[in-house]
């Protein structure tokens, strides 16, 4: 039974184009009824939009075998005024939702990617949340890749104004309980015997998504094909309980070698 990332994993973070053995990798899965749920950080796109992207490049699974945290934000966060940051079409999914873009009085603050966050962003959210607003990440990432740059991802940005404000903060997305608990209902759709302890999560953050994850008791396998150029970049500095049991260099390496 498989947890699987998309970005950095399944598809480039480059050019978003599948990496090498990643549609034959699901491809064997659905022929060996391999139970799997498809578990992304995207909120970019609406859920459905992404999903329709996945299977026009050539994954083919059911919309029933995705998760992400958009689909989850209803459950966590109640529609009202929300400082959301984040990519234009986050905040357009956002809108269309139902939330309300509130950048004078907001109830919570909402953080999701994009890589050109600048000081001015940080100084709103950190004035909204020390007049009360509750802080929320879409997700926990460490390190968010794109255009051959590594900039601070969503996790990294929420310790930040955790640490300024002395805030509390919830994650809607990976590696939230709550979102890894909802990926293994649906998954206990396709098994009924499925359990944590019987999951392997495949990813390329080894310190988001599969330490959180690792935590709860399921098998880890760590792919160099996105956030990490080696493992010797980051595999050393984690504590031990928290080290994937696995590494690869990509989907092809694991198709070939498990």
């Amino acid at each position: 039974m498989y947890f699987i990332d998309v970005q950095g994993t399944l598809i480039s973070d480059s050019d978003k184009s599948p990496i090498a053995g990643s549609r034959e990798f699901i491809a064997q899965l659905n022929a060996t009824k391999t139970p799997y749920m498809i578990v992304t950080n995207n909120t970019k796109k609406a859920s459905k939009d992404f999903y329709d992207y996945l299977c026009s490049i050539g994954f083919e699974f059911e919309f029933s075998h995705y998760l992400d945290p958009l689909m989850l934000l209803e459950y966590r966060l109640k529609k009202g005024s929300v400082a959301a940051y984040g990519a234009d079409e986050f905040l357009n999914t956002l809108e269309s939702m139902g939330y309300s873009l509130n950048y004078e009085n907001p109830q919570s603050v909402v953080v999701a990617i994009k890589e050109d966050f600048n000081a001015d962003e940080y100084a709103q959210m950190i004035e909204f949340i020390l007049s009360g607003a509750s802080l929320v990440g879409m997700h926990e990432t460490s390190i968010y890749a794109k255009n051959s740059k590594r900039y601070p991802g969503v996790g990294a940005i929420l310790k930040m104004l955790e640490f300024a404000t002395s805030c509390k903060y919830s994650v809607v997305g990976k590696p939230s309980v709550a979102f890894y608990n909802e990926a293994l209902r649906l998954l206990q759709l396709q098994d009924s015997s499925a359990t944590f302890e019987k999951v392997t999560m495949i990813s390329d953050d080894v310190k988001g998504d599969l330490g959180g994850i690792k935590e709860l008791g399921a098998k880890t396998i760590f792919v160099t094909s996105g956030k990490y150029k080696t493992a010797q970049e980051i595999v050393p500095l984690l504590k031990d309980e928290l080290k994937p049991d696995a590494i690869y260099k990509d989907m092809q390496e694991i198709l070939e070698r498990v």
